[in-house]
C-alpha cells in the first residue's frame, strides 16, 4: 500500500449543511425568545395604575387630600400579628392631637404584595371600639406594604402605606 491510499478525504463543507445550520441556529434563537418572552407575560402581575392619563388628572386631588389629612395631626398605629389559627390580624389605634380616640371611622386595608398584584390580600376592618380597627385575614409571611384607607361619612379622611413585615 502507498502512503496516499491512507489518507482519508476530509468532509466537504455544502450548501445544505450550512442552509441546516442556519436553520437550526435561528430556531434556537426563535425558540429562546418565544420561551422567554411566554414565561415574562405569564408572571407579570398587572400594573401599579391602569391609567397613568388618569392618575395624573387625579394628583391634584391626592395632593389637596394630604394637606388635609396632615392638618389633622391624627396618630395612627397599625400592628400586624399572627392570632393562634395562624390568621394575620391588623389592629389599628387612631387618636387625634389630644390622644383622643377618634370615633365614626370605617376602612379598610390590604396587604400588597411587593412582586405581583395576584397575591395581594384585603383586609376588612371593623370597629371595635372608640378609634380601634380591626381585620383579619390569610397571609403568607413575608414583607407586604400595608395600605390603608380610613374613611369617615363616605370620604376617605386618611391613606396611609408602609412596608411591614409578617412572620
Amino acid at each position: 500500500m502507498t502512503d496516499t491510499a491512507k489518507l482519508k478525504v476530509p468532509k466537504q463543507l455544502t450548501g445544505r449543511a450550512v442552509l441546516f445550520c442556519l436553520f437550526g441556529y435561528f430556531g434556537l434563537v426563535f425558540a429562546a425568545n418565544g420561551a422567554l418572552v411566554f414565561f415574562a407575560s405569564s408572571t407579570f402581575g398587572g400594573l401599579e395604575t391602569g391609567s397613568s392619563y388618569k392618575a395624573g388628572l387625579q394628583f391634584k386631588q391626592e395632593m389637596q387630600s394630604a394637606d388635609r389629612q396632615a392638618s389633622l395631626h391624627w396618630k395612627v398605629e397599625g400592628r400586624l400579628t399572627r392570632d393562634a389559627a395562624g390568621q394575620a390580624v391588623l389592629d389599628i389605634s387612631v387618636r387625634d392631637d389630644k390622644g383622643l380616640a377618634v370615633a365614626g371611622l370605617s376602612g379598610a386595608a390590604r396587604l400588597a404584595h411587593p412582586a405581583t398584584s395576584r397575591l395581594d390580600h384585603p383586609v376588612a376592618l371593623e370597629a371595635s371600639g372608640a378609634g380601634v380597627l380591626r381585620g383579619v385575614t390569610a397571609a403568607q409571611a413575608g414583607q407586604w406594604e400595608l395600605i390603608l384607607d380610613l374613611d369617615r361619612g363616605g370620604e376617605r379622611v386618611f391613606r396611609s402605606r408602609s412596608r411591614v413585615t409578617l412572620k
